[in-house]
């Protein structure tokens, strides 16, 4: 049965037949899920025609109206969407919550409604809460509260909010999660899947073969993420990674009061990151906040291989404090929670690294190594696609680089080379298009990899892990064993020029230290091979490597550095 709805026309049977089977039982989840819990033919048929009717009308009405410049219009339509979305559920709120971080793809009347989705849904009653906390944790509200207020101060997708007092005086978060979620998620995910499995194979750009599997990674989330208990241990984990960090702000879970749909966590006393206006007014830095946000999401990925994957502005809080005073950033709900493994890691790590070299041959393997191109791909004709695609937006500066523009360009690739989306990658993807659609509504120039570039090169040049000193010798190093100065003066040009200025001289330091610290034998064997080939000593690469030095740290490029980022 799970073949028959994961196959769909590619076994040789027709759409009928896939929905004959699916009267038993649909794997919108993982199949063991869906033997436990199948979904009824008759209930199937009653959401798909529904969701087809409501989005079907959504669809004409945004096609004839879209383009009009009236602005009452267009306001029309931004409450139309956020009924029909609010209307259609969890699944359907999901989709327009990572719609309203994107400000570059969504009309502005329409995002201030979509944003409402955020945490500004109807409240379900109150009463249920009430009844929900006295059997999850065993006591009535006022027993386990001081104060407990009579409504919700947020209500989101899967839940609403409570602030309230604790015994001992503290204000704590408590979340409920709304009645009846799972059976709903577990339908409208049959119907979600069943659409992708009808349209999957008209559908361009490779994405049909993958858009079931990007569809169940989806729904093991959402049911990952009705799972307070879960939710807890996530949290927990997630303030245990950043507890050095001094920009990032964790609530603690107070266990005696959480339960799988009950959750309390310490109040944030912030401000919501949506718009720059109020954070100002706050005394609070936007563009402090965002670097914050984006280094944050970036350790996620690449240093810890676990990742916020719902970064959207209800979750996200400018709060005061910070190393110099401009604000820190605070996180909740950590309910989507995704990890990525270390080959991955490492691999994207390397993805950065070749797009900071152009080295889009090494680019090319990364994405065959990653799952976005098959093993065996021919490179040939992809390599200068890359390299047109890429090079013309990094240009002589990563400023002008963001997401959006590389995948306009890379949806007209995707006609020609046979590129798909893993359903690992869902999620991350997922995560840094919101990252850095709430980077662009506090920041309208911002571009995330201007960040990420710095980021990966200062770690990369300061090679404190032992993963990174390999990464660094592959970069400084051909396969001839041959020094690539020019990769090296590329790196610290990307801290210099793209980054802090104050960062070289740390960079400097660590890399100084790691030359005659015994972590650094391997770069000294090798640069001792790269200098001495041939039987004969190169001079020439010597005097090249003292003058980029002198180049690159004179005290005139470094204070040219500084006025030019100032100047920004």
């Amino acid at each position: 049965m799970a073949r028959a709805c994961s196959n769909g026309q590619r076994d040789g049977r027709s759409n009928l037949d896939v929905l004959s089977a699916v009267s038993r039982v649909c794997p919108a989840l993982s199949p063991a899920i869906h033997r436990q819990y199948p979904v009824p033919l008759h209930q199937l048929v009653g959401r798909l025609v529904v969701v087809l009717w409501q989005l079907g009308g959504l669809s004409l009405t945004l096609v004839v109206q879209g383009g009009s410049e009236d602005r009452a219009v267009q306001r029309r339509l931004g409450k139309r969407l956020l009924h029909t979305l609010t209307g259609l559920g969890p699944c359907f709120i999901k989709l327009g919550q990572s719609l309203s971080t994107r400000p570059d793809l969504v009309q502005r009347d329409w995002l201030e409604q979509l944003t409402r989705l955020q945490d500004d849904l109807p409240a379900f009653d109150h009463g249920k809460a009430l009844a929900t906390i006295q059997s999850e944790l065993g006591a009535p509200a006022e027993q386990l509260f001081a104060t407990f207020p009579d409504h919700p101060v947020a209500a989101a997708s899967l839940g609403q909010v409570y602030k309230a007092k604790l015994l001992d005086g503290r204000w704590v978060a408590v979340k409920v999660q709304r009645p009846d979620l799972e059976p709903r998620l577990r339908l409208d995910l049959a119907v979600i899947r069943l659409l992708a499995q009808l349209s999957g194979p008209f559908l361009p750009l490779n994405l049909g073969d993958d858009l079931t599997a990007i569809v169940d990674e989806f729904g093991q989330t959402l049911f990952r993420e009705i799972d307070y208990e879960l939710e807890a241990d996530n949290a927990e984990r997630f303030a245990q990674l950043f507890e050095t960090d001094p920009t990032v702000v964790v609530p603690e879970v107070e266990r005696v009061l959480s339960s799988r749909r009950v959750l309390t966590t310490t109040w944030l006393a912030g401000v919501k990151l949506q718009n720059r206006e109020v954070l100002e007014r706050n005394q609070l830095d936007p563009t402090t906040l965002v670097r914050a946000g984006v280094i944050s999401g970036l350790r996620q990925l690449l240093e810890f291989g676990y990742f916020h994957a719902d970064p959207h502005p209800g979750n996200l809080f400018a709060l005061s404090g910070g190393p110099n005073g401009f604000g820190r950033l605070g996180y909740v709900d950590f309910g989507m929670m995704d990890m990525l493994s270390n080959d991955d890691r490492l691999t994207l790590t390397d993805a950065v690294v070749h797009l900071i070299n152009k080295d889009f041959r090494a680019l090319g393997h990364d994405f065959v190594r990653l799952g976005f191109l098959q093993p065996g791909t021919n490179l040939e004709p992809l390599v200068p696609a890359l390299e047109s695609v890429l090079g013309g937006q990094l240009g002589d500066s990563v400023q002008d680089f963001n997401f959006k523009t590389i995948t306009d360009r890379f949806s007209e690739l995707m006609f020609e080379y046979p590129f798909r989306v893993p359903a690992r990658f869902a999620l991350i993807i997922r995560a840094v298009v919101s990252q850095e659609g709430l980077a662009l509504r506090l920041e309208p120039e911002f571009s995330i990899i201007r960040v990420a570039y710095p980021y990966v090169a200062k770690r990369l040049l300061a090679a404190d892990t032992e993963e990174l000193r390999h990464k660094l010798l592959d970069v400084l190093f051909d396969r001839q064993g041959r020094l690539q100065l020019e990769r090296l003066e590329n790196l610290l040009e990307v801290v210099g020029t793209d980054g802090n200025p104050a960062d070289l001289i740390p960079v400097a330091g660590a890399g100084l230290k790691l030359m005659v610290g015994k972590e650094g034998h391997g770069l000294r064997q090798r640069l001792l091979l790269a200098l001495v080939r041939d039987g004969r000593l190169h001079t020439d690469d010597i005097q090249a490597l003292a003058a980029l030095v002198r180049r690159r740290f004179s005290p005139a490029r470094l204070a040219g550095d500084w006025w030019q980022q100032l100047s920004l």
